[in-house]
């Protein structure tokens, strides 16, 4: 036990140095000019800084002492020169750091997103959507902060103070050394604080994420909250997580601020010992006053540059635990990779064949066990059974959304898993039980089936969705934004703008997963009047809660818990008067009226 302690102590010492190596490694190449220029900038900065503290020897003997208005002039005016060039590199240095690190953000926003995109279905069902998104706005910005904080403390703070040392050292050696005596204990005092504060804001950073998640989900689900009268545990559930985020960041608040103190003591100490030193110097030994003005303004403008480096850990700390979550998201490896020399799919009958397929989520039962079956090329297959049967769990196997644990699974006689998931996906087209609409217009949302798809191909599976009228209604047609997942819609209308944007695709694999669920009978009967022609020709596979939706199915496919217990069309099925489907048909006939 001692010895993971101590392993773990020296991967938490090691931290900022490993993740510096990586963010420079990752970064740094592509903004070399950049930083460049603004270490020039910054070298100015400390120089110009050191410069007016060793002038002020000249001011006040030439100008106070000895009383040489012509030597005055040229100090005025080097002094003049010195801030101009000061005010320029601050400038320049400030808004190419912004530039860089903007870039940086963006580009690290980009790789999130795209590798985001590259993670399977089983990633998203185990993570929380909102903490996710919440994690990536806070802790993108710790990438650009960690290389900011370098260049900037390295090229201007520390610069600047040790040109400020050696100004102070020039002027008076025994001085300087008073000052070198306090600094030990500062620095030791500050290594304490920043190991107390990296754990303190890693544990921030997961609460905040916490609260920000638990309010996006209570928006997006507010019409749940407000019709199961839910407010106040929520109330109650989040005032709880705020709270202790709130502890946590007043304990961040208290450690990081510690060291104001301890630099407020340290300056204090140091100039009062300087001044005590240098007056009896002047009263008692006659010095001249210029070199110890000199001294004492190089040593007040040593505290700014002192002050940043002191808390310059306690900063690197916070903004490495940022960068160190980004990097966990980055590296999370992809559990459904394409194999090494993965071929594209190549479609003609598109017959599914199921051959003993055992699959179950993590660690789980199987819910899935020994199913084997075949949908024909051109022909629709219908999944039926009671809930929990695994009859989604089939259709999501088909797409590579989840890799069965046994088995296999075949299209045309090739194993799915030795394709290219992208060439499989593009033969299949998806319709899930919840419609999800995406941020655009009605157009756009169709559109996504087949970003090449003209305007008539829109239309046109507008209208065979039977969502063509009711698009036409909206104030601006096909370009009406359909707001956050379509909520200016009907569940309805949702879910044939989705069957519109499966038949757009044109794929000759149609998977409809209870894809009239949340139509009206009205609405359901026109949806699927035009699934039956868009049906034709294609390999169709679908799970209907109403088994008056799949009677004129091929083959019907019946499952409970997880096995295959039956197979054949609506009239063997219904006619087996101890069978499955005989049973769920009965209990769906209509009561006979009198």
């Amino acid at each position: 036990m001692g010895a993971a302690k101590d392993k773990k102590s020296h991967l938490d010492s090691g931290t900022i140095t490993s993740v510096l190596k990586r963010v420079i490694a990752e970064n740094g190449r592509d903004h070399i000019r950049g930083y460049a220029f603004a270490i020039f900038c910054l070298v100015i900065v400390a120089l110009s800084t050191a410069f007016t503290a060793w002038i002020m020897e000249s001011v006040v003997n030439e100008a106070f002492a000895n009383q040489r208005a012509d030597v005055v002039w040229l100090i005025c005016g080097a002094i003049f020169i010195a801030f101009v060039l000061r005010g320029f590199a601050t400038y320049g240095h400030s808004v190419t750091l912004s530039k860089i690190g903007n870039n940086i953000v963006a580009g690290y926003q980009r790789r999130l997103y795209t590798h985001l995109m590259s993670l399977s279905v089983g990633f998203f069902s185990e993570a929380r959507s909102a903490q996710i998104a919440a994690q990536v706005s806070q802790n993108v910005n710790g990438i650009r902060d960690v290389l900011n904080l370098t260049v900037t403390s390295t090229a201007r703070d520390l610069l600047t103070l040790i040109s400020l040392i050696g100004v102070m050292v020039m002027k008076d050696p025994v001085l300087s050394l008073i000052v070198f005596v306090v600094a030990p204990p500062l620095l030791y005092a500050l290594r304490y604080v920043s190991r107390r504060l990296r754990s303190a804001t890693r544990e921030s950073i997961i609460l905040n994420s916490h609260v920000l998640g638990a309010m996006q989900e209570t928006i997006q689900g507010i019409a749940i909250v407000k019709a199961f009268t839910m407010e106040q545990e929520l109330t109650r559930k989040v005032d709880g997580i705020i709270g202790q985020a709130e502890n946590r960041a007043n304990k961040i608040a208290r450690l990081s601020e510690r060291t104001a103190p301890l630099t407020e003591t340290f300056a204090g100490l140091a100039i009062s010992s300087v001044l005590a030193y240098a007056a009896f110097r002047s009263i008692y030994d006659g010095v001249p006053p210029g070199a110890f003005f000199a001294f004492v303004t190089a040593l007040l403008l040593a505290y700014d540059p002192a002050r940043r480096l002191a808390k310059l850990q306690v900063q690197m700390e916070r903004a490495v635990v940022n960068a160190r979550m980004i990097y966990a998201l980055l590296d999370t490896q992809p559990m459904q990779r394409d194999k090494p020399g993965a071929r594209d799919l190549s479609v003609t009958d598109a017959e599914i064949a199921f051959d003993d397929v055992t699959f179950s989520y993590g660690n789980g039962q199987p819910v899935v066990r020994g199913i084997s079956f075949v949908a024909e090329g051109g022909k629709t297959t219908a999944l039926v059974g009671p809930s929990g049967a695994g009859k989604s769990t089939i259709i999501n196997l088909i797409p590579r959304f989840y890799d069965p644990s046994g088995g296999r699974i075949l299209i045309d006689g090739q194993d799915i898993s030795d394709v290219t998931k992208a060439s499989l996906r593009h033969h299949i087209a998806y319709v899930s039980q919840q419609p999800y609409l995406f941020e655009g217009t009605i157009r756009d949302n169709i559109r996504y089936g087949r970003p090449d798809a003209t305007d008539a191909e829109v239309e046109e599976a507008a209208k065979l969705a039977y969502a063509h009228d009711f698009i036409l209604a909206q104030p601006s047609g096909y370009e009406t934004p359909v707001g956050e997942n379509g909520v200016t819609l009907s569940g309805g209308q949702r879910q044939r703008l989705s069957i519109a944007r499966a038949l757009v695709r044109n794929a000759p694999i149609l998977l409809l997963d209870e894809a009239t669920s949340a139509l009206d009978n009205e609405s359901e009967a026109a949806v699927q009047k035009a699934l039956e022609t868009a049906m034709s020709g294609r390999t169709v596979v679908v799970i209907a809660h109403r088994l008056s939706t799949v009677v004129n199915a091929d083959k019907i496919v019946v499952m409970h818990e997880g096995r295959l217990v039956e197979e054949g069309s609506h009239e063997t099925l219904a006619q087996r008067k101890d069978g499955l489907y005989a049973r769920l048909n009965n209990l769906q006939l209509p009561e006979p009226t009198s």
